[in-house]
């Protein structure tokens, strides 16, 4: 921990309409400004811990961050800037490819892998990174399409007793954009709620798992460290619903160690 209290940061990326020297266009989810300002007003509220909100990846690294000379404040200060030793957590809600040198790629594994520290991912994080097999593996599954769009999806809490599944009933319907995964194994992953495959359409063309198992949210350890993820978040309106935000805001509690849970991976067939 820092100090005397946890910090989180909350990593996005900007969108870019057009290509540019750093690569092709970026987008991000409608729903990323409401979810991170939620995610600054509930650690606020609740003083568990403090949100820096960056747009960028420049904070990924784990060197000192510095500026040519003559950029800093007119009294000569320098900025006040922060690198990944500064922090205890991140909260990711990132779209697709994303620009991080090799440099930083390591930094950002090692910041969970080997200091412990915690990465929180939401909905289309799990679009990211797709040319990162290390990221997928962290994470700990990828997303597979989303066959049935927004709608309503029934999920089934697999373990009540995780702080972020504590105050969900057994079963609660979201409207959202229900992702399905791939590249996960129960052997790797403690799932903690799943889609009721029953009240899914499983004809349509996109879904491609056969087996009716389809993770809504999961914890896992990294190394040394936590990482949490759930498909929920698609839009802003998601964000106002209590049960969705104190979902992740506990799994961020729990990633910051500030509360303890179980992520033993599952290792059981899905529970019906």
């Amino acid at each position: 921990m820092t100090e005397d209290f946890s910090r989180a940061v909350a990593v996005v990326r900007s969108v870019r309409l057009q290509p540019d020297r750093d690569g092709p266009p970026k987008g991000q989810h409608d729903s990323i400004s409401h979810a991170v300002a939620t995610v600054e007003r509930l650690g606020r509220e609740s003083g568990a811990y403090d949100t820096f909100i960056r747009t960028d990846s420049q904070l990924i690294t784990k060197h000192p961050i510095t500026f040519p000379a003559g950029t800093g404040i007119a009294t000569g200060e320098q900025f006040n800037v922060r690198n990944l030793d500064y922090f205890d957590a991140i909260f990711f809600f990132g779209v697709r490819e994303i620009d991080l040198s090799a440099e930083q790629r390591a930094d950002l594994l090692s910041f969970v892998k080997d200091d412990g520290k915690g990465f929180v991912a939401a909905h289309s994080a799990a679009t990211a990174f797709f040319s990162w097999p290390e990221f997928g593996e962290m994470l700990g599954g990828r997303f597979d399409e989303h066959p049935w769009d927004v709608t309503d999806g029934t999920v089934v809490v697999d373990d009540p007793k995780f702080p972020a599944m504590r105050h969900l009933p057994r079963s609660k319907v979201f409207h959202d954009e229900l992702y399905q995964i791939k590249d996960f194994s129960r052997d790797k992953i403690r799932v903690l709620a799943h889609l009721d495959a029953s009240k899914l359409d499983l004809t349509r063309p996109l879904v491609h798992r056969k087996d009716g198992d389809f993770p809504a949210a999961w914890a896992k350890t990294y190394g040394k460290g936590r990482v949490f993820y759930s498909i929920l978040g698609h839009d802003a309106e998601a964000w106002d619903n209590p049960a969705l935000a104190q979902m992740y805001i506990e799994a961020i509690r729990w990633a910051l160690r500030l509360v303890e849970g179980d992520a033993t991976p599952s290792r059981s067939s899905l529970r019906r």
